[in-house]
């Protein structure tokens, strides 16, 4: 098969313009580190209280993995002149979260997902109205740091205390807008991401192309590399002169987070003392938990969790060019869309019981070829069922002999998974295929295709209103098991 389509108009959905979801990482560090040292780690870390969260009691533990620019460390120090420097960071002051990912650890022990929300998601922020989400956090601090001051509250509490309300409003945006209860929070710097890198020695990523990319100081060869920090942080934040922008970028950051997790948890990091030791000095000075996060008892839930039951997910997107009333560029999410995609991705029962065949769609992977004359359309047909919770395979054009009509194959044409995809799509006829393996379901798109996905069903207009939205191509399938780091743009 050829390499894949993503069609004409193919952006970025990006949610990081900074720094990538490494918290998530720190959590699952945590998993071997914490036998050996757990006390004094969790006596370095900065906590707070009183944010609004949930108790976990959905099954699952919720984490909200938040990534700041800030030119201070996790208690408040200004970084030095060096540090800055290092992070290509300028002098503005200013609380952006860049990064966020909602990581969901079932109790039951099933696989972690660790959920991307695009940084521009053009969303509903409580106290505020429409807003990027990006902004919750900052904004927010903003406004009630000016309040305070107003009110002759001194210098110190107002920071404390508008700093508690940014929190909180991004706490309660992400709820709103994906369904999910937040349990815990977690937050990392910039300069977290590079003292966190360098303890563990660095980390292998693979390149298609050279790059030289001054804006985020990225300049790597093609191929497989080692990055020690600050060359990690470039890689992550690289925005320009990619293929498909922020697209590519959060492939970047998900495959570079995936291979961190799996060198932490595979190699000898956890037995080296002095790896231990930079974890535990990062960990110290650029994390801040939630205090009501009993790190031990999570510890021993995530005992059997290995690199491999990771997975990485972004949320789909109604138009990733759109813009604001105010002409701000932003991109527009459907937030019923996102809590149908996210339901899936956990598995809550309710997609299971939507697919009308007792099928969960987070269990079935699907492969897209477009063998009709539309371009992009097996891509936005892919992010069609993405939204409606099932997992993407290979997306590309089809190669094979000539089809009449539009259908989906699978090696049983009786089997189930196969007939909730064909639902899903229309009522698309199921049609045995013995070169497929059991289980695999496969859709081929002709030029009568007209289900979800397609111009006639204005898949990516859920208002009805819009004729331009820019679909988003879905990413290849990402986990901290690969052999290796996969090779992107």
């Amino acid at each position: 098969m050829p390499s894949r389509s993503t069609g004409a108009g193919a952006q970025s959905l990006g949610p990081l313009r900074l720094v990538v979801a490494v918290t998530s990482v720190l959590v699952l560090v945590l998993t071997g580190f914490a036998w050996r040292s757990v006390d004094s780690l969790v006596a370095g870390i900065q906590r707070i209280g009183d944010l609004g969260l949930g108790g976990g009691r959905d099954g699952a533990v919720d984490i909200l993995l938040v990534g700041v620019d800030s030119r201070a460390d996790a208690h408040g120090n200004p970084l030095s002149d060096g540090e800055r420097a290092m992070l290509h960071a300028g002098d503005e002051v200013g609380t952006n979260t860049d990064t966020i990912v909602l990581l969901r650890v079932p109790n039951d022990g099933r696989s972690a997902t660790a959920i991307s929300l695009p940084r521009d998601s053009y969303v509903d922020i409580p106290g505020i109205g429409m807003g990027k989400i990006n902004s919750a956090y900052g904004v927010t601090k903003a406004t009630q740091q000016t309040k305070l001051l107003d009110q002759s509250v001194s210098e110190a509490d107002a920071e404390q205390r508008s700093t508690k309300a940014g929190r909180q409003a991004l706490i309660k945006t992400v709820a709103n807008l994906t369904g999910i209860t937040v349990d815990h929070y977690a937050e990392v710097s910039l300069l977290g991401f590079v003292l966190l890198t360098d303890a563990v020695g660095g980390v292998e990523v693979c390149l298609n192309q050279p790059v030289d990319e001054w804006m985020s100081g990225a300049d790597f060869p093609a191929g497989r590399q080692r990055l020690d920090g600050p060359q990690a942080l470039s890689f992550v934040r690289q925005r320009h002169d990619l293929l498909r922008g922020d697209l590519d970028r959060i492939v970047r950051q998900q495959v570079f987070m995936a291979q961190l997790v799996r060198q932490v948890l595979s190699a000898k990091t956890l037995g080296n003392p002095g790896r231990l030791k930079q974890l535990s000095d990062a960990v110290g000075r650029t994390v801040v938990l939630d205090d009501a996060w009993d790190v031990v008892a999570f510890l021993q839930q995530l005992e059997d969790l290995s690199g491999g039951q990771v997975k990485f997910e972004t949320i789909p997107v109604k138009d990733l060019n759109g813009e604001s009333s105010s002409g701000e560029s932003v991109v527009k999410v459907d937030p019923k869309a996102v809590k149908s995609y996210i339901a899936g991705l956990v598995a809550d029962g309710e997609s299971a019981q939507n697919s009308g065949l007792g099928i969960d769609p987070a269990t079935v992977t699907v492969s897209v070829y477009n063998a009709g004359g539309v371009g992009g359309l097996a891509a936005q047909v892919a992010q069609a069922l993405n939204a409606k919770g099932f997992r993407e395979g290979v997306v590309t054009n089809y190669t094979g002999r000539s089809v009449t009509g539009s259908r989906v194959l699978a090696a049983d044409a009786s089997d189930p998974k196969a007939e909730a995809v064909a639902k899903a799509l229309g009522g698309l006829s199921v049609v045995a295929d013995s070169t497929l393996s059991a289980g695999s379901v496969s859709v081929v798109l002709a030029s009568d295709y007209s289900g979800p996905g397609s111009a006639a069903s204005s898949v990516f207009d859920f208002s009805g209103t819009s004729t331009s939205a820019t679909p988003v191509p879905p990413a290849p399938p990402i986990d901290a098991g690969q052999n290796g780091p996969k090779c992107v743009n």
